[in-house]
């Protein structure tokens, strides 16, 4: 894109994101929400939508829609309601979906993203639809026939809608990301973008820097990853700000992603609420909201990524890239704060973790749930290093046995033959039969080449397998070679 456009308009984005909550049965029934079954299986009058059914709402999918609006900052209604959307798809049993309007769970909330806060409009729960599959040899609207699997019917979603406060696709991006580690850290969502219980639709226009309306927007649907998100949007930017530019009429329409020619296309015009004619759901009482069960909610919230990540820098030193990266995952902050407690310095912890033992579970596709690594060794490993009776490289080895087999790391230590050479005499052995070895090397250290002493020291560590203790190498082969 002309790097002039990007001076002369302004882009504006507003995300529609739909989190499928982590309950065990469904928002208005007890079928099951198990990702994976087989077609059909998962499925009842009920969220089928037959005549004569009544849903029953699920109390702990409220509980997990109030959890998100106390962790996105925003006021929970005292009184909410549930809506019929009309609309007719394939996929939607019912011909309306039950979601919420009006009256939605939670409004006005924030979430920071590096400094500055974006808005959010609301927080509101409504039913999933189900899930069309397309076959056959020509393509998605032209396949030779559709299946249509009812499981996801009836799974509850939550619904977060930001305000249009979001000016770039990097920005939409982190965004996600930071709302993702939220929603995983109170755990009511898993995050799964490939399995679809994290969907995100995003609003984009662009106008001239200054003009206070907004521009024609286009909506991009059903991005399933961060890379998807940001590539659309930065499409969809480039178009149009070159429609704009070029006086071109732009319609408000839905747009779908195709990622093998990294291009958007038009699906529809863009629908507008009335399109829904929403009336109250008759078979549904409004949700009354306690102030003692907001609070009772509150208490459960855990400590999330933007405090934690504060934690890190501010009161145990940690640098912002290690805070953010080891904040990424629930999984590794948590293992992180459980070594500290049990003794391990911030900084050896985080390096372990975000070296080693992260570089292992990406090469073997793991979690660290997966391994037998637990904070206890990893803590114990951590303090024989600090005590010097293993070295770093030492603690590569070692780490590796704790991963794949569990145990403690003396043990480990003991059993290898792999404790620091302390003893003087023993590495004063080692050092002169290295000097004497290399004589090329001895000559260029008594002609002034000090940097050769490096490589002396790897010759000692190389002959004692990583064993000698590196500071006492250093000292003692000085002497050797001044005296050689």
């Amino acid at each position: 894109m002309p790097q002039n456009l990007k001076e002369k308009y302004e882009t504006v984005i507003g995300l529609e994101i739909h989190a499928q909550l982590k309950t065990n049965t469904k928002i208005f029934c007890n079928c099951s929400t198990a990702f994976g079954c087989p077609p059909n299986e998962n499925v009842c009058p009920v969220c089928m939508g037959l005549p004569g059914v009544l849903p029953v709402t699920n109390k702990k999918v409220v509980e997990f829609a109030i959890l998100t609006g106390v962790a996105l900052n925003c006021n929970i209604a005292k009184v909410s309601k549930f809506d019929r959307k009309q609309y007719f798809y394939p996929d939607l049993p019912k011909n309306y979906q039950i979601s919420q309007y009006d009256m939605p769970i939670a409004l006005a909330g924030w979430v920071n993203i590096e400094g500055k806060k974006i808005r959010i409009n609301r927080v509101h729960l409504e039913e999933d639809a189900g899930k069309l599959v397309h076959a056959g040899s020509e393509g998605i609207y032209g396949s030779a026939y559709s299946y249509v699997d009812y499981n996801r019917t009836g799974v509850p979603l939550v619904e977060i809608v930001t305000e249009a406060d979001i000016r770039s696709p990097i920005e939409a991006k982190a965004f996600m990301t930071e709302l993702r580690n939220i929603l995983r850290y109170i755990d009511v969502c898993d995050g799964n973008l490939e399995e679809g219980s994290l969907r995100c639709d995003a609003n984009i226009s662009v106008r001239p820097y200054g003009q206070k309306e907004l521009g024609t927007k286009a909506e991009v649907k059903n991005m399933n990853s961060f890379r998807a998100l940001q590539s659309a949007l930065e499409y969809e930017e480039h178009r149009l700000m070159e429609a704009t530019e070029a006086g071109e009429n732009i319609i408000q329409e839905t747009r779908l992603w195709d990622a093998s020619t990294n291009t958007t296309f038009s699906m529809r015009s863009k629908e507008y609420a009335h399109d829904y004619r929403y009336f109250p759901e008759p078979d549904l009482p409004p949700l009354n909201i306690s102030v003692t069960w907001v609070d009772e909610i509150k208490q459960r919230k855990p400590e999330l990524p933007e405090e934690k990540r504060n934690r890190y820098t501010q009161e145990l030193g940690l640098s912002d890239f290690d805070a953010g990266v080891l904040v990424e995952t629930k999984e590794l902050s948590d293992f992180l704060d459980k070594a500290i407690a049990l003794g391990s310095p911030a900084k050896a912890a985080a390096n372990w973790l975000m070296g080693d033992i992260t570089f292992y579970l990406k090469e073997n596709k793991q979690t660290l749930e997966e391994t037998k690594l637990t904070p206890e060794n990893l803590a114990g490993m951590i303090e024989m290093i600090e005590s010097k009776k293993i070295s770093n490289a030492i603690g590569k080895k070692v780490i590796a046995e704790l991963i794949e087999k569990g145990g403690n790391a003396e043990s480990i230590v003991d059993k290898m033959g792999l404790s620091l050479i302390n003893d003087e005499s023993e590495l004063v052995s080692i050092i002169k039969d290295v000097v004497k070895n290399n004589p090329a090397q001895l000559e260029q250290y008594k002609a002034g080449k000090t940097k050769v002493i490096g490589f002396f020291v790897g010759q000692v560590m190389k002959a004692s397998k990583g064993r000698a203790e590196p500071k006492i190498v250093n000292e003692l082969l000085i002497k050797e070679l001044d005296n050689a």
